[in-house]
C-alpha cells in the first residue's frame, strides 16, 4: 500500500510561541514526528512512502534525504496554501491503489493504526479515521450512520455528528479523480474537498480511534509526550 504524510505547513504558530524547529523535525519521544510516521508505516507494509515539504524548510527537507538511504521516499518540495493543494501536489504518486494519507503531526497509538491499516484494505472506497477526543479549535464533525457509513461533513455538531476527523485519510483512486475536479473548480480547503467525496456518492466509513491528537501550539508537545508515553 502507498503511503503519503503532509508536511507543507509553516508552522507559523509554533514559530511565534517559541518552538525553534520546523513541526515536522519536533520530536517525541527522541525522534522527529516525521520519522516517526515513516517508520510506523514502513511497519505496515509501505511500498512507497510519498512526503511534501514547503521551500522555507531544509532541515526536514536533508532529514527526509538521510532517510531516504533507508526507506522508498518520494520527496516534494513545494509551497502550497491548503492542505488539499499539498495532496493534489503528491496525487501522481498516489494512483493506482488504496493510499494512506495523514498530516505530519497527526498523533495516535500504533495498534488502533494497524487495525485500521486492516479494516482499509477490505474497504469499499475508503476509511476516514475520527474520534470522539475532541481537542481542535475548528474541528470537522463527521456525521455518520448507525452503520458508520459517512453521510456528511459539517463545521458544526449535529444529532448525528458524534465524531471529529482525525486527519487520516484512507482511500481509493476514485478520490483523486474528485480531487481534480476539486482544483479545477477552485475549491479550497481539506474538509470541502471531504464534502465532495460523500456528495460525489463514494462509500466512506467512519473508523473510531480512541484518540488523535495534533500538535499546533508548543504546550501540545507535552500533552503528545504523555499521550503516546500512554502505550
Amino acid at each position: 500500500m502507498k503511503f503519503a504524510i503532509i508536511a507543507a505547513g509553516e508552522g507559523s504558530r509554533l514559530a511565534s510561541e517559541g518552538v525553534k524547529s520546523p513541526k515536522p523535525m519536533i520530536q517525541l519521544q527522541g525522534t522527529p514526528i516525521i520519522e516517526r510516521l515513516v517508520r510506523i508505516f514502513m511497519r505496515h507494509g509501505a511500498t512507497t512512502i510519498s512526503i511534501i515539504v514547503n521551500e522555507e524548510q531544509p532541515e526536514t527537507l536533508a532529514h527526509l534525504k538521510e532517510l531516504q538511504k533507508e526507506f522508498p521516499i518520494d520527496i516534494v518540495v513545494r509551497n502550497t496554501p491548503s492542505s488539499m493543494h499539498s495532496m493534489h501536489a503528491l496525487s501522481h504518486l498516489l494512483r493506482g491503489d488504496k493510499f494512506c494519507l495523514t498530516t505530519v503531526d497527526t498523533l495516535f497509538h500504533e495498534d488502533e493504526f494497524d487495525s485500521y491499516i486492516k479494516a482499509l484494505e477490505d474497504s469499499d472506497d475508503g476509511i476516514m479515521a475520527v474520534t470522539d477526543y475532541i481537542d481542535d479549535e475548528k474541528p470537522l464533525y463527521v456525521e455518520t450512520d448507525g452503520e458508520l457509513n459517512i453521510t456528511a461533513f459539517g463545521d458544526k455538531p449535529c444529532e448525528t455528528s458524534r465524531y471529529i476527523s482525525g486527519g487520516i485519510y484512507g482511500l481509493s483512486p476514485k478520490a483523486l479523480d474528485i480531487l481534480d475536479d476539486c482544483m479545477r473548480e477552485g475549491v479550497s480547503r481539506m474538509r470541502n474537498f471531504q464534502r465532495r467525496m460523500v456528495e460525489s456518492g463514494m462509500k466512506l466509513k467512519a473508523y473510531p480511534f480512541s484518540k488523535i491528537i495534533d500538535i499546533d501550539h508548543a504546550e501540545d508537545i507535552a500533552k503528545a509526550e504523555k499521550f503516546l508515553s500512554e502505550r
